[in-house]
């Protein structure tokens, strides 16, 4: 790609046409010669801060192939830019792009602590791990200056909930003495996504993120701490980082991390023209190569919803990847494994205090 004519610091490229309208926004060549001509910038590239205001916070999850059964956000749309993110589709529903929107208009969810308490007051409520970030990223560039994860971490903290958190930023270490204190009663467990071990891939992938040096700092504190940490190799994409899957397994158990998890890239919705759009542009001379091996891993496709196959994949390809991670679990995971979270102890602090009969 040509650093004149990219858009800095941004996975997408462009903005695709949101499904649910009729009507979609272009720049248009003469509104950039006029912008040119004016000396005037045709896109800010701005991030914006949107406050909404949800009912609800906590979300039952129905796919059955994701490893959770709740979730919660704090954000939607996600700083950090990764252009393969899944959850960029989401974006739609609120009304903007999966493409630059998702990266530029972030809508913050302020009442979420509150929201999350009166959660779990519901006399209805049993304790089950609820996992931040099942959407978008708990710590991504927003909670620097919001605090709302803190918040909720807080929250989980007071009743005594189990809470399992995913990210990719090393943000997370800000909130270390809350970490440790829900783990000194196993109630929180953290996922940490690593993609690559080189800079290089990273920039490209994960443009707003934090270094992998970061992220394996991260991955080491945290597990000195006796925080457990899984690390997610996720997504494994055919000719970017598939060749990389023994030594970063290998890497960050090194540096503490109890176990790994993958699944095989999938582009499903407008992801398949941000992607391709943005792969053209990054990596001309592999792009071919790479959208045919990742079509290959989902029966000639792109996209793939099909539980149990979308994660996974399927075909050769897929195989070997499938393969490489299961020997990276015998290798370096022979003799770890994360815990199982407790939920015992929220009953008694189910209304702020222990129960005294």
């Amino acid at each position: 790609m040509n650093p004149k004519s990219a858009i800095k610091g941004r996975g997408a490229q462009q903005n695709t046409p949101n499904r649910f309208f009729e009507l979609s926004h272009e720049m248009r060549n003469d509104f950039l010669e006029y912008c040119h001509k004016e000396g005037e910038k045709a896109d800010k590239n701005k991030t914006l801060y949107l406050p909404v205001f949800p009912k609800t916070i906590v979300n039952k999850v129905q796919s059955p192939d994701v490893g959770m059964a709740y979730s919660m956000n704090m954000y939607q749309g996600c700083e950090h830019g990764c252009i393969y993110c899944y959850a960029r589709n989401t974006h739609e529903y609120w009304g903007y792009s999966a493409g630059l929107d998702f990266e530029r208009r972030i809508l913050v969810k302020k009442d979420a602590p509150k929201l999350l308490e009166a959660h779990l007051k519901k006399k209805s409520w049993k304790a089950q791990t609820i996992v931040m970030s099942g959407n978008t990223d708990c710590y991504q560039p927003a909670e620097k200056e919001f605090e709302i994860t803190r918040q909720c971490l807080q929250v989980f903290l007071k009743y005594k909930h189990p809470v399992g958190i995913i990210t990719k930023n090393a943000l997370i270490l800000r909130d270390l003495e809350v970490l440790k204190a829900l783990a000194k009663d196993n109630l929180v467990a953290v996922n940490i996504s690593i993609t690559s071990q080189f800079e290089d891939t990273r920039r490209i992938l994960e443009p707003r993120t934090a270094s992998i040096k970061k992220r394996l700092e991260t991955v080491k504190v945290l597990s000195e701490n006796n925080i457990p940490v899984n690390v997610m190799l996720a997504p494994i994409i055919p000719g970017i980082n598939n060749h990389e899957i023994l030594p970063l397994a290998k890497l960050v158990s090194e540096n503490g991390a109890l176990s790994i998890s993958h699944t095989i890239v999938r582009l499903n919705g407008a992801i398949g023209d941000i992607f391709t759009d943005w792969i053209y542009k990054t990596m001309p001379d592999k792009a071919e190569k790479v959208l045919h091996q990742i079509a290959d891993c989902h029966g000639g496709s792109l996209n793939d919803s099909r539980f149990g196959d979308r994660m996974r994949g399927e075909g050769k390809i897929a195989e070997q990847i499938n393969s490489l991670i299961a020997l990276a679990k015998r290798k370096y995971f022979a003799n770890k494994k994360m815990p199982n979270l407790n939920t015992a102890l929220f009953e008694q602090h189910k209304n702020g205090q222990l129960k005294l009969f």
